[in-house]
């Protein structure tokens, strides 16, 4: 006899035996679905026999050992290469290349260390080849396999003995044993742990796609980036052509790296220098664009932040921020208001990052600034000029990390002024740049504009 219950489940993982509004756990409103669950009746199955403690100065790391793959950009996100038995969740927008990437992964695995093994539950084997032949990929060791139940799948690893399996996408996977249709709570969780378990027992690294929300987020329980070991976000505009590969969990590594690719009718190709790729239609002289070091990672990179200003043709200015954050565009508006007397109560003001780039470190102030100061007093910046700090609401310029870098990435790409905050520590400026040290934002406008 078989007995059955009826839970409620949030996308978070809370789990209720009433339907809730509002979920304790992740507070979302209306995010509980209705799931049966059988409870069979049959003895409890025996315990599996696992290996006892062991001393962590006696664990050996040969098992462990990262293996690199012949993409650079690939190889920095994850912390220098693949971790054998390791379980990767890649994220992104339909249509990003999620696919077109993992595609290329697995050929160069293929080449460098035998049989992998490419699952799609959504093409078939022949859609596949006409991607690889776009790409140019020959196949040779890399295996297709359309299937969806995870049982089957890893039945037909135990003869393929693969270096790497890939999974496109967990949504469409599915585990007869378990209640509910591909893609639901039940059955994404349940086929997670399943490859975690297999991934973890042979130590075969498993790559896993997944499809993500209107608000960006994966689709499915949260409790799935909780499961694996390394998540991977790609992202990218939609009409650019370059792709950030983001890394916001790692158990094996940093979080803080991010790689950059350009979409390209061979697929995703490397971004060797990427200031240089963000600023290349940047023309010198114009009014509004402000030249800003950056940290993405690890690395230093100049991108261009454009700014126009307009008189508004409603009785409420619109602000618009494309690339940074919405918040600090009205906070670093305000202070331009007050402190420097510019009037833009009736102007509206939009703000863009070039390339598709996404800005999110306070370090970018001064350059929105500078930008929107800009166009407002209709004065051109400086083209030799790169401009980085953070503002505060007295105006003032705080100090930002890694100041060094920043500057020495400017002299590189041929810059010859950077405008830095005077607070911190003192700036050894390369050879070719001036570094000119400022307390306030009206100091900086002062200097980087053209009167």
């Amino acid at each position: 006899m078989e007995k059955s219950r009826t839970v409620f489940v949030c996308e978070c993982g809370y789990r209720s035996v009433f339907e809730l509004g509002r979920c304790p756990q992740c507070h979302q409103w209306h995010k509980f679905t209705r799931q049966v669950e059988i409870e069979p009746t049959s003895p409890a199955r025996p315990r599996t026999s696992t290996s006892g403690p062991e001393e962590l100065s006696q664990v050996s790391l040969q098992a462990a050992e990262r293996f690199p793959v012949a993409m650079s950009e690939f190889n920095r996100v994850l912390g220098g290469g693949i971790v054998p038995g390791s379980l990767v969740l890649i994220g992104g927008e339909p249509g990003i290349g999620k696919s077109t990437l993992l595609l290329q992964v697995a050929a160069l695995v293929a080449q460098a260390r035998g049989n992998v093994v490419y699952v799609s539950g959504e093409e078939t084997a022949a859609q596949i080849k006409l991607r690889a032949n776009r790409l140019g990929v020959r196949g040779e060791s890399l295996y297709l396999l359309s299937e969806t139940d995870i049982a089957a799948m890893l039945e037909h690893m135990e003869s393929m003995e693969p270096g790497l399996l890939i999974i496109d996408s967990i949504q469409t996977t599915h585990t007869p044993e378990d209640d509910g249709a591909p893609g639901s709570i039940t059955q994404v969780r349940e086929s997670a742990q399943r490859l975690m378990r297999w991934a973890k027992s042979t130590g075969v690294p498993v790559f896993i796609t997944g499809h993500v929300t209107k608000e960006g987020n994966i689709a499915g329980p949260r409790m799935l980036e909780h499961i694996v070991d390394v998540v991977l976000y790609l992202e990218g505009e939609q009409f650019s052509a370059y792709r950030l590969l983001r890394c916001v969990k790692n158990r094996f590594g940093s979080t803080n790296e991010v790689g950059i690719f350009e979409m390209k009718e061979k697929g995703l190709i490397e971004v060797e220098n990427p200031s240089k790729a963000f600023i290349s239609q940047r023309e010198g002289g114009l009014v509004g664009s402000v030249v800003v070091p950056v940290i993405e990672g690890s690395r230093p990179l100049l991108v261009e932040i454009q700014a126009l200003t307009n008189p508004t043709s409603f009785g409420m200015p619109r602000r618009t921020a494309n690339g940074v954050d919405f918040n600090r565009l009205l906070m670093i508006i305000a202070v331009l208001q007050r402190r420097l007397g510019l009037k833009l109560g009736n102007q509206d003001v939009m703000v863009n990052v070039t390339g598709g780039l996404k800005i999110d470190e306070p370090a970018a102030d001064l350059g929105i600034a500078l930008a929107i100061a800009s166009s407002c007093q209709d004065a051109p910046v400086d083209v030799g000029l790169v401009a980085v700090g953070e503002i505060g609401l007295s105006g003032e310029l705080r100090s930002v990390a890694q100041i060094d870098r920043r500057v020495t990435e400017a002299a590189r790409m041929g810059f010859t002024r950077c405008l830095v905050p005077s607070a911190g520590e003192k700036v050894t400026a390369p050879k070719g740049i001036e570094v000119n040290a400022v307390s306030s934002v009206r100091g900086a406008v002062e200097q980087g504009l053209k009167k």
